[in-house]
């Protein structure tokens, strides 16, 4: 019997490096993204989808909050593993994403109709379900693929959306 060593690009797909350039496709839930779009909309919070290192062919990003610039830590230890990487939630989402409701929005339109009177919890109601039918409409406005920032240049991935 005769083993054939794999080829080198076969090799280079199954190893581990601090090169985010390695990077092929990456994997992420719906309900990380739809989350990360909603805490940066509500509460203007520094969250991200981010992928760790060591990097590989296929990878995973995870709901993270940053720091208040948006930022890792430092690394200035030479010996440490490199920084990981942040994606902006909206990079998982198309252009043409419904924008997230605002409180004030759902005010206007609760007081300009004239058969419904105004009153607070009238209000919250409806905002709840205008946030909950974003998050059911949000989703299909994935990408299939997009576009990491890294040291060396911007690479492009192809996303595979959880759930």
């Amino acid at each position: 019997m005769w083993f054939y060593p794999c080829s080198p690009r076969v090799e280079l797909m199954n190893t581990e490096s601090d090169d985010p350039q390695r990077i092929s496709s990456l994997a992420v839930t719906a309900d990380d993204i739809v989350a990360a779009l909603e805490a940066r909309y509500q509460r203007d919070r520094p969250v991200v989808l981010r992928v760790t290192p060591p990097f590989s062919g296929r990878m995973r990003a995870r709901l993270h909050v940053t720091d208040a610039d948006g930022r890792e830590e430092t690394n200035d230890d030479p010996d440490r593993s490199p920084s990981a990487l942040h994606v902006v939630p909206t990079a998982f989402v198309e252009e043409s994403a419904p924008s997230y409701p605002r409180p004030a929005e759902t005010e206007d339109r609760l007081r300009s109709d004239p058969d419904i009177e105004y009153t607070v919890d009238r209000h919250h109601e409806r905002h709840r379900d205008r946030v909950a039918s974003w998050r059911e409409r949000v989703r299909d406005h994935f990408v299939s693929e997009t576009r990491l920032e890294t040291a060396d240049g911007d690479v492009r991935v192809d996303v595979a959306v959880l759930g």
